[in-house]
């Protein structure tokens, strides 16, 4: 049956999620025309519309947050989860199994979708949701950064580096801005005009070795308290509660954005034992990916933070992430194991209560904005399982024996539950990385 999906002019954004009245849902592409006549129904304006199952056929990954590349002449949505690849158009995949497609035809100013139904089966929309992907900058992006040299711009303004900086000059300018908000600016730009770049003939240089990586960011404007000494949170039944925990949560999400860029310039020069392999570059932008959606988690909380009637930095922090980083700043594979794989590990453990919490006082938009976090960072504890795989992959060892040896060496206790053992495994954590029961038969 053919679904009305709405007028043409609705779709602005790269992608949506399509709901319908079954439950199911499905992921809509909007994609640059490869070829801009316009001959196919898919087309219009150049531009071509693609559907495809919201859920990797694999294991359940989010396509809605796909990475898109253009493959023989075709487009295809890799899965955030274990890179499973598919064509979004015919649903082929280089590793055998196929995702689900629907045809979709632009006629008369309107998408309309093609979905297939048994037995006289109803079907209906039941909304359309543009998937989340910008951040929420406060100050518009000058557009014509690269002209601007840091010296001269302005007070207050983010200072973009020119067309010859490396990714590790970009990386510590961007752990050396204090101000949150050019943090955020610059973290998104850098993510942007890498990915471009790895497409172009002028590829991004590295850097790799040429610029050492901060001790520690700077902070602006922020209390800095220990952790014993900050304030309790309570549990979301006040307005106050509310923001506390919002407060805290968008610190974590500030210090995730220099975790994430300082793991790509301080570690940038790595080789692995006995092959001597360098970091290819899909490291660097899967790290410069986590960091840019690290920087929309805090853009969100800020916002909704302001929206309550509150500022961040109304409230003291504490560092202790960053003490973490100090930690692991000898070894990729300790930072990979403490930040990414237990950090980050258990932000998915504890994110559902902390949802159900805002959820049960009513607080629809602090929902929205939490459940946008928690869905990305599942895919960023897939980067860390991905990376440390990779790395005892070329030096022949296990990564459960590495992960849980650098555990004891670096993190303080036991890994404590209650487990979300359904996400973990979604990230590629298995029982074996964090159950005290299955430590026995990794070792």
């Amino acid at each position: 049956m053919i679904i009305n999906c709405g007028p043409l002019s609705d779709f602005t954004q790269a992608r949506y999620v399509i709901y319908l009245s079954t439950g199911k849902r499905l992921v809509l592409f909007r994609l640059p025309s490869i070829d801009p006549s316009g001959s196919k129904p898919n087309e219009a304006q150049g531009w071509s519309y693609y559907a495809m199952e919201a859920e990797c056929p694999h294991a359940g990954g989010p396509m809605a947050d796909s990475q898109i590349d253009i493959e023989d002449s075709g487009y295809v949505a890799s899965c955030p989860w274990h890179a499973y690849d598919f064509n979004v158009e015919t649903g082929e995949s280089s590793v055998g199994i196929k995702a689900c497609t629907y045809p979709i035809d632009v006629r008369e100013g309107t998408v309309l979708l093609s979905f297939p139904v048994e037995g006289g089966e109803h079907v209906e929309l039941a909304k359309i949701e543009p998937v989340s992907e910008k951040v929420k900058l406060k100050h518009a992006i000058p557009s014509n950064k690269s002209s601007v040299p840091v010296q001269q711009a302005e007070p207050g303004m983010a200072h973009y580096l020119d067309d010859n900086a490396t990714l590790c000059d970009w990386a510590v300018h961007i752990l050396n801005t204090a101000n949150p908000e050019n943090k955020i600016e610059l973290t998104t730009h850098l993510f942007r005009i890498f990915t471009e770049r790895e497409a172009s003939d002028s590829p991004m240089d590295i850097g790799r070795g040429t610029v050492p990586a901060p001790d520690q960011p700077p902070r602006e404007k922020m209390f800095t308290v220990s952790p014993g000494a900050m304030p309790r949170t309570g549990k979301g039944g006040t307005l106050k509660s509310r923001i506390a925990m919002l407060h805290a949560l968008a610190n974590i999400e500030l210090w995730a954005i220099d975790l994430a860029i300082d793991i790509c310039v301080r570690f940038a020069a790595f080789q692995t034992e006995k092959t001597s392999q360098e970091l290819p570059r899909a490291y660097f932008h899967d790290w410069l990916k986590v960091a840019s959606d690290e920087a929309k988690h805090f853009s969100l909380l800020r916002t909704r933070i302001e929206e309550m009637g509150s500022h961040f930095g109304a409230l003291p922090v504490h560092h202790t992430l960053w003490l973490s980083a100090q930690e692991t700043a000898h070894d990729i594979r300790a930072r990979i194991s403490i930040i990414a794989l237990v950090h980050e590990a258990r932000g998915l453990d504890v994110n559902p209560m902390t949802i159900e919490k805002f959820r049960l006082n009513g607080d629809a938009p602090s929902v929205e904005a939490l459940e946008v976090i928690h869905h990305d960072e599942i895919t960023h504890v897939t980067t860390g399982h991905r990376w440390l795989t990779w790395i005892c992959n070329e030096e022949e060892t296990d990564p459960v024996q590495v992960f849980r040896s650098n555990v004891s060496k670096h993190f303080r206790g036991p890994i404590r539950g209650p487990f979300n053992e359904e996400a973990r495994l979604q990230a590629g954590m298995d029982k074996r990385y964090y159950d005290p029961s299955s430590a026995v038969a990794a070792s």
